[in-house]
């Protein structure tokens, strides 16, 4: 999603959030992501003002009033959190873990195929279908990329064959380069 992303061509333009879609905003985020309920004043503060980066390819992305990029959405999609948040609270997303001879694929904005989550040193957290997940690498102590799963757990095992997690955003893609939007 962010492989060819340019913040200086990408970006068409910044809106301040009315605080009444902001509330909406943490409301779907609390729905998405139960496990940070005890966090969501610190991640998005009820006072604070936001603003949305609208880019081309209809992406969205939430920063907060410092310009740190929180959430980002590809048109009405789920909103995910960008690397940058997850390394702050890697606890809120499940974790799939690939094996060491993925991570190069990985970084290059591929795709995380199945025999890449079963193989040995890979592990999976049992989840279903377009769920957003955290790409943890074996031996790497923060997540890699956040995904969205294209089968449940359970087919990745049995199928395992063809792409397991679509990558949507991976450490040193066009997000994670993006500067402080002020």
């Amino acid at each position: 999603m962010f492989k060819k992303f340019d913040e200086k061509e990408s970006v068409s333009g910044v809106q301040q959030l009315k605080s009444s879609v902001q509330k909406g905003i943490r409301l779907r985020l609390l729905e998405l992501y139960p496990h940070l309920e005890t966090h969501i004043d610190q991640i998005v503060p009820k006072k604070d003002a936001f603003r949305l980066v609208k880019c081309h390819d209809h992406i969205e992305i939430m920063v907060n009033s410092a310009g740190d990029q929180l959430f980002f959405r590809h048109r009405d999609g789920k909103w995910m959190p960008t690397l940058r948040l997850l390394h702050k609270f890697p606890f809120f997303l499940p974790v799939e873990q690939v094996d060491k001879g993925a991570i190069r694929f990985v970084l290059s904005g591929a795709n995380i195929m199945c025999p890449g989550l079963t193989s040995p040193g890979a592990k999976m957290s049992p989840v279903e279908k377009g769920t957003v997940v955290a790409v943890m690498a074996e031996g790497k102590q923060h997540a890699l990329a956040v995904g969205l799963t294209t089968l449940s757990t359970d087919d990745i095992a049995k199928i395992n064959k063809g792409v397991g997690i679509e990558n949507c955003h991976y450490l040193n893609d066009g997000l994670w380069q993006m500067k402080n939007v002020k």
